[in-house]
């Protein structure tokens, strides 16, 4: 049977144009169905991009009314959010231009519209039916609610209205201490608001090393946000100006309540798998609406595929970008293949947290033996240079072999320096490996050189 595609992607966010491009460039026939209207999915529009943009002009702002001074730069800046909330549309607009602009070059379709799969071999997009001889179900997450708290994007927002808001709120009240909350909680607290943020359990950044966690914590007080952990919001009542919620310690007690301009809903996200119509072909999903696939990305119809946030796995735009490349090389007859052990999480705060690979936690819950190695950025003379000497590198090794089985930075440009911890790693290399590797002088980088060497307690500048 002929079909009109050899592939059809539904959804054109990371995973889904990411994998529909290595598809066509390995010469399949190729449609990617979006109904967003532009493409790049969460990420690009409402995501990672618009808050990388906000982070780095708020971090200017910042740099600019607190700490020029301290180097010798006299200014008195004031701040335009108009114009700084353009600035990130602009770059949010040119990105997704330039996606369309790669689906032409490759010959990808890009059909505008709510794609449903009604068939083995076929997907619906309104009245348009498109037969195909695979699907990629590539639909991504959306924002978690919070029984009692509705959002509206005004008062209570998502991290989409929180990157919105048309004046700085006098109070920012983050509900959720992870990546997302801590990252947006950063960018208004620059701005001048107050930040508090309410967390479920007892530390912020459930996931990370803990030892990189509660620095963590520390360093972000320390700028002035406050933390109320283990609380759990009940419940919230709005008004024009303000929002009053209603808490209570996450294992029993007394109700409280805490009053707000602005309330930021950022507890988790769940993926997008309704409205499929996964029941026409006798797919489901788990109690949490995750999509089961085998280690190739095959559902239980073997021509339908899952990656990204559909799936069971971190969250993150690299990682389902990195799984729609694997499946379009399975489909053209290569070996696709994702290493889960070496997908590096960043927290683009300042300093900004990094990590790959296993936690010192998860080491012990394991049974490995294993060694640490640690080196500060205080004694690292590139920090002390540029005064960006809050932080540290921790290297975590096998205690006989020496392979590296995780390192966690925390510290100015943590996400870039992770980079060569993830490429050490997807070699197998040890610790000696990283250390005896020649880093320029000075940079951050040497830190990591330094842990390394700190694994077997030679470092030398500390």
């Amino acid at each position: 049977m002929a079909f009109d595609y050899d592939l059809v992607v539904i959804g054109g966010g990371p995973g889904g144009y990411v994998g529909a491009i290595r598809a066509a460039q390995l010469g399949l026939k190729v449609a990617c169905v979006e109904k967003r209207g532009a493409l790049g999915g969460t990420c690009l529009n409402v995501g990672c991009i618009p808050s990388k943009a906000m982070l780095e002009t708020s971090h200017k702002f910042e740099e600019a009314k607190l700490h020029f001074k301290d180097v010798g730069i006299d200014a008195k800046p004031s701040l335009n959010l108009k114009q700084m909330l353009k600035n990130k549309d602009d770059v949010v607009s040119g990105l997704t231009q330039g996606i369309e602009l790669l689906f032409k070059k490759n010959k990808v379709e890009y059909i505008k519209g709510h794609g449903e799969i009604t068939g083995d071999n076929e997907v619906s997009v309104g009245k348009k039916k498109i037969s195909t001889a695979n699907i990629v179900i590539a639909t991504g997450s959306s924002v978690m609610p919070l029984p009692g708290v509705e959002v509206d994007e005004e008062r209570i927002v998502s991290s989409t209205g929180a990157l919105e808001l048309k004046e700085v709120p006098k109070h920012l009240v983050v509900i959720g201490g992870g990546y997302i909350g801590l990252e947006l909680g950063s960018v208004w607290r620059r701005l001048g608001a107050k930040v508090t943020v309410v967390e479920f359990l007892d530390r912020i950044t459930p996931g990370m090393d803990a030892e990189v966690s509660k620095q963590f914590q520390k360093l972000l007080e320390k700028q002035g946000i406050e933390f109320k952990l283990g609380t759990k919001v009940t419940g919230a009542k709005k008004n024009k100006t303000s929002v009053t919620l209603t808490t209570e310690p996450a294992k029993g007690g007394d109700e409280e309540s805490l009053k707000a301009d602005v309330v930021l809903v950022s507890i988790g996200r769940k993926p997008n798998t309704e409205g499929l119509g996964l029941d026409n072909v006798g797919l489901s999903t788990d109690d949490r609406g995750f999509i089961s696939v085998n280690d190739k990305w095959q559902t239980s119809k073997s021509n339908i595929y899952a990656i990204g946030d559909v799936i069971v796995g971190p969250m993150l735009a690299h990682k389902a970008e990195e799984e729609g490349v694997a499946v379009a090389e399975t489909l053209a007859g290569q070996h696709g293949h994702v290493n889960y052990g070496v997908i590096p999480g960043v927290v683009y705060t300042h300093p900004e947290v990094a990590s790959v690979g296993r936690t010192e936690e998860q080491l012990k819950d394991d049974g490995v033996a294993y060694k640490v190695g640690k080196f500060s950025f205080m004694a690292n003379s590139r920090g002390r240079a540029i005064g960006e000497t809050d932080g540290f590198v921790k290297v975590l090794a096998d205690k006989e072999t020496d392979e590296v089985y995780g390192v966690h930075i925390i510290g100015a440009d943590a996400g870039t320096i992770i980079h060569e911890c993830c490429v050490a790693m997807e070699f197998g290399a040890s610790a000696e490996d990283i250390a005896r590797t020649c880093h320029a002088h000075p940079t951050l980088n040497e830190a990591v050189k330094e842990a390394a060497l700190a694994v077997d307690k030679r470092q030398i500048h500390s």
